[in-house]
């Protein structure tokens, strides 16, 4: 199975099963992407003149807090549904960004124009060889110099070993753990993480997140990386 076909698969599958049902349409940022926001933008440049540009961007909810903050925004999902609410919401509160229906491994922007770039767990969607794609991408996107936080799940996870291996790598069918009922999904290892980011780019931040609910019905683990890497 090539790498832009499992994208197709993976969008279709979260368009019909999720989006269009009204699941995951989420209204806040998640916490890591604001703290990634405000550490890690260009001090020498205003908010208003600063560009962030997520992939996988769902809902708009993590764009929807940085343009309400001045920022110029950008994001590219591949579910008309998600892009269609948060087109809605931007018109309702007046505020401007560049949503579009698309593929995040054939980025319809060019060379060097943003300044902030954001992968919350969207990568996961197309195994690993998609995310290097997804990787390289981003790359060709920022400014030198530019941020991109990468935010995906770890091996170490429980749903990571609660289904069906899949030959790009992915885990379908998952049954147990905090990510049932979202699709096949990758899971990086340490070195594949590494392996992302050991060409044209300089990891600043590299850290591995896992909790434990020991409640009477909890899902086990759920372990995710947060890597923050700049453009050389």
């Amino acid at each position: 199975m090539t790498v832009k076909k499992t994208q197709n698969l993976a969008t279709d599958f979260w368009e019909e099963t999720i989006y269009s049902q009204g699941r995951h349409l989420n209204l806040y940022p998640f916490d890591a992407v604001v703290s990634f926001i405000f550490r890690w933008r260009p001090r020498e440049k205003a908010l208003g003149e600063t560009n962030v540009l997520e992939i996988g961007c769902g809902a708009g909810n993590n764009l929807w807090f940085a343009a309400r903050e001045g920022f110029q925004v950008a994001g590219i999902d591949g579910s008309p549904t998600a892009i269609s609410f948060a087109r809605k919401r931007f018109a309702l509160e007046t505020l401007v960004g560049d949503l579009r229906v698309g593929n995040f491994l054939e980025l319809p922007w060019g060379n060097d124009t943003a300044d902030l770039g954001i992968d919350r767990c969207s990568t996961t969607c197309v195994g690993f060889q998609g995310q290097k794609v997804a990787v390289e991408e981003m790359r060709r996107v920022l400014r030198p110099g530019g941020m991109f936080f990468f935010n995906g799940y770890s091996e170490e996870h429980t749903s990571a070993r609660s289904g069906e291996p899949l030959q790009d790598g992915r885990i379908a069918n998952i049954h147990s753990g905090t990510l049932v009922g979202v699709g096949a999904l990758g899971f990086n290892s340490k070195s594949q993480i590494e392996m992302l980011f050991e060409n044209g780019w300089e990891i600043l931040k590299l850290e591995h997140l896992a909790s434990r609910d020991f409640s009477p019905q909890g899902t086990g683990i759920h372990a995710e990386w947060r890597v923050v890497t700049r453009k050389k």
